[in-house]
């Protein structure tokens, strides 16, 4: 039964990627409001959402599959809506393009205000591409048109992303940015611990994330300075062509695969660099903002990158780290070195890279925001709902 708070519903249709620490935190960060997780299945070695506020239509059954089927193609899924219902609640949050879109049939049923929060995806891909895709993107550029119409407000994470909507014909007056935030009092740096010399890359290996530019970047520092070692968190579909070109390359190197947040946050207190050197990918794909940066920072851990999509909102440059020009790895190099060599830079940098995120991106601060936004939404609809019950009444 729900609580006492009133009800959102967290539409992810796959719970949850591990990249994605930012969705469950963000939701248990909610004071006013009870957020009750919502989606197709559970990722096997996934993020774990609450089990008694999870809701699946498939538990990975021959039934379960024919309800995923059924639910994305026909938008009908009566063993998810009707326990849905029960929870009586008052929005829908749904992450992503393509979760807004897989989310219409619930919001219809329920007749409830919808939100969606675009995290720097779908917004950033040619539409020529997206074309091409696989099923669910296919059929959110079918509902793009439909979800400008009938969800009630989009959250970006970043600027760059509000500018992408607005480029593809979304209402201005239905935009909002808002940065989702992070877990200041689980992100903080164990002063105790001594930093060792590691550059630390923590990212899917795919191209957008830009490691062959770090591996290359790499090569230079370490002809100098070869005791520096590159470690290597993330896994995808490039990590056979990128192991060859670091074994071919690099004199030091770590690939640890995915590792769970625990063991990212360790390394992030042990590394003395931080670097992702997102680009823009040929499908247009570009950084959406990246949590992961404010999670360095946070840490006490100096961020070198490129300037590209929308980490210099995430990183000031010259304050809490450096951002070279997208694919020059040898300035990217050139920064790497620079904090190696400079004590006092690495550790200016160092301290206000806390105190930054703290004051930005703290997720405490950032879920009030979010509640404020969501009872407006809430008040809207009532408004609405009685106003039009007022002129049937005349």
């Amino acid at each position: 039964m729900p609580s006492e708070k009133p009800t959102v519903l967290i539409y992810r249709d796959w719970l949850l990627p591990p990249s994605e620490t930012f969705v469950l935190a963000q939701a248990e960060a909610l004071e006013r409001f009870t957020p009750y997780y919502i989606g197709s299945r559970l990722i096997k070695e996934g993020l774990r959402t609450p089990q008694q506020r999870t809701l699946l239509l498939n538990e990975c059954t021959p039934i379960g599959w024919a309800r995923e089927a059924s639910f994305k193609i026909l938008g009908y899924a009566p063993t998810l809506i009707t326990p849905a219902k029960k929870l009586n609640p008052l929005l829908i949050h749904a992450h992503f393009g393509i979760g807004g879109s897989l989310a219409l049939p619930l919001k219809r049923a329920l007749q409830v205000p919808m939100i969606v929060t675009y995290h720097g995806y779908e917004e950033m891909i040619a539409d020529e591409i997206a074309q091409k895709s696989y099923f669910s993107y296919r059929q959110y550029m079918q509902r793009r048109e439909i979800l400008k119409q009938e969800v009630r407000l989009f959250l970006t994470v970043s600027q760059q992303s509000k500018e992408h909507l607005l480029q593809q014909g979304f209402p201005p007056d239905k935009i909002l940015v808002h940065y989702t935030g992070i877990d200041t009092e689980v992100f903080q740096p164990d002063l105790s611990v001594q930093r060792e010399l590691v550059v630390l890359f923590v990212a899917r290996l795919v191209e957008k994330k830009g490691c062959e530019y770090l591996i290359r970047a790499m090569s230079k520092v370490q002809d100098m300075h070869p005791e520096i070692e590159l470690v290597i968190i993330g896994d995808g579909k490039l990590r056979s062509s990128l192991e060859e070109l670091a074994k071919s390359s690099l004199q030091k190197y770590r690939f640890l695969g995915v590792q769970p947040p625990d063991v990212v946050k360790a390394w992030m207190n042990r590394a003395k660099i931080f670097c992702v050197p997102s680009i823009t990918a040929t499908s247009g794909e570009a950084e959406g903002f990246g949590m992961v940066f404010a999670e360095a920072q946070a840490m006490g851990l100096p961020v070198v990158s490129f300037a590209s999509g929308a980490i210099p909102e995430a990183v000031a440059h010259g304050e809490v780290g450096f951002l070279a020009a997208e694919r020059n790895w040898e300035e990217l190099a050139h920064y790497i070195l620079s904090l190696v060599e400079d004590e006092q830079l690495w550790h200016r940098f160092s301290t206000y890279g806390p105190q930054r995120v703290r004051s930005l991106f703290d997720v405490q601060k950032q879920a009030r925001l979010l509640e404020n936004i969501y009872e407006q939404v809430i008040s809207d609809r009532q408004n609405k709902v009685i106003d039009q019950t007022s002129s049937l009444s005349c």
